[in-house]
């Protein structure tokens, strides 16, 4: 996955794929600070997932929006937000393999 507004600063490591989903009520302003070199920060709406990524060691500040302040109300480390991504098969995948089933009854 290609970050290309800010992209990890240390090209020369594997960057996990990692997800957070602001399940509060308010939009929350999800930022990674404690990387040299690197600036994240996006909005977050209520219900909307966030997909990006990092570097393991990074920690994702999360701050509510509350009126004219914001409120730092998490600090999660990237680590235990990591996803695994999976091949998915396609629908002609998956109709190529019951037409083999079919014609071999």
């Amino acid at each position: 996955m290609a970050q290309i507004l800010d992209p990890v600063p240390d090209q020369s490591r594997d960057h996990p794929l990692c997800c957070y989903v602001n399940t509060s009520s308010s939009i929350q302003v999800a930022r990674i600070t404690n990387i040299p070199n690197w600036y994240f920060e996006r909005v977050i709406f209520p219900g909307q997932r966030l997909i990006f990524e990092a570097l393991p060691e990074a920690i994702l500040e999360v701050h509510t929006g509350m009126m004219a302040s914001s409120i730092l109300s998490d600090q999660i480390p990237c680590s235990r937000l990591v996803v695994e991504e999976t091949a998915s098969e396609t629908v002609s995948e998956k109709q190529e393999d019951e037409n083999l089933m079919i014609s071999a009854v």
